[in-house]
């Protein structure tokens, strides 16, 4: 079991490194390559911060570990909602934009109630995963439309970008390229490592504890694939870039739900584990909704909210690990 758990947290902390590390080589070759800031943001910025999460469950689904790869889609945005955002409202009351919650939020409401759908209804196919990764697309379209035409900046996706600038300040620092090259590379490499030490820690641990890698998905795999946009999110609210913290995790939500989902249906289609289509997609849907609820009633998510939604995670973590 100590092995076990060993393999786990070494493949996380390389996963996490590795992602941090791909991130930071591509902006800079893309900056050298000439490439908007616009672009980078929707692009290498967006795709780059959830590798994590991606290689995880690629990982996962490759392995014949359907629980570990869907636990992780679906409990990264149960994370992301009730524990990061809780946090990050109690350091500092997060601000909502009307148009970044209906629209943003939205999207990622009415695209968790999809997944739910075709899960409870035979499993995500190869083709419903394909029209998954198409909507992101569209939406990605949409956004850089909108700020080019428009100067709309209030996206979950150009708040995503802005949370990793926040976090970063070394991120745009002057190198020669083959560097970037290189720590782009290098981050490569560590992401596929350690996604496999982490998947295979994974499948170990839930075979020795006796809980079934959904749970594990849903809990530890994801948690740990979250920790950069809880990194990113509490600096955003103690700067208070609030508004900037609420994207962050609108954005991740929909990269999760649109991208990793779709590619892991691609993948590896099939039925979801029964974890997931009876506990795991409800409760997201849920928490989807009472985001939604807390958010448009005073336009902003106070201290006592983000502590509700924190003990609420809590709860649901608890739960999870003993009567799932």
């Amino acid at each position: 079991m100590l092995i076990a758990s060993l393999t786990l947290l070494a493949g996380l902390v390389v996963l996490i490194v590795g992602g941090e590390l791909l991130v930071r080589g591509a902006v800079r070759v893309a900056e050298r390559a000439g490439m908007s800031q616009m672009l980078i943001g929707l692009t290498i910025v967006g795709f780059g911060t959830s590798s994590p999460e991606l290689v995880a469950s690629i990982e996962a689904a490759l392995a014949g570990s359907p629980g570990i790869a869907w636990g992780n889609v679906v409990g990264s945005n149960i994370v992301n909602s009730l524990m990061i955002l809780g946090v990050a409202s109690i350091i500092f009351p997060l601000a909502v934009l009307r148009g970044q919650l209906w629209r943003d939020g939205g999207l990622a409401l009415i695209m968790t109630a999809a997944l739910w759908y075709f899960a409870s209804n035979g499993g995500m196919t190869a083709a419903i995963g394909g029209v998954f990764v198409a909507i992101l697309c569209v939406y990605l379209g949409y956004v850089y439309w909108a700020e080019k035409k428009y100067h709309v900046t209030d996206t979950a996706v150009h708040e995503k970008a802005e949370a990793l600038e926040l976090a970063d300040t070394h991120l745009h620092m002057n190198q020669p390229i083959w560097r970037s090259l290189l720590v782009l590379l290098g981050g490569l490499v560590l992401i596929i490592l350690g996604g496999k030490w982490l998947v295979d820690g994974a499948i170990e641990l839930a075979r020795m504890i006796g809980l079934s890698e959904a749970v594990i998905g849903l809990t530890v795999i994801a948690i740990g694939t979250s920790l950069p946009e809880l990194v990113t999110s509490v600096i955003a609210a103690y700067k208070k870039a609030s508004a900037v913290a609420l994207g962050n995790i609108l954005g991740s939500n929909i990269f999760n739900i649109l991208f990793i989902g779709g590619i892991t249906a691609l993948i590896a289609p099939g039925p979801l584990p029964v974890e997931i289509v009876s506990f795991g997609l409800p409760l997201l849907l849920a928490t989807s909704v009472l985001l939604l609820i807390l958010a448009a009633t005073g336009r902003k998510i106070s201290r006592w909210e983000g502590g509700i939604l924190l003990i609420a995670y809590l709860g649901q973590l608890v739960y999870s690990l003993t009567a799932v």
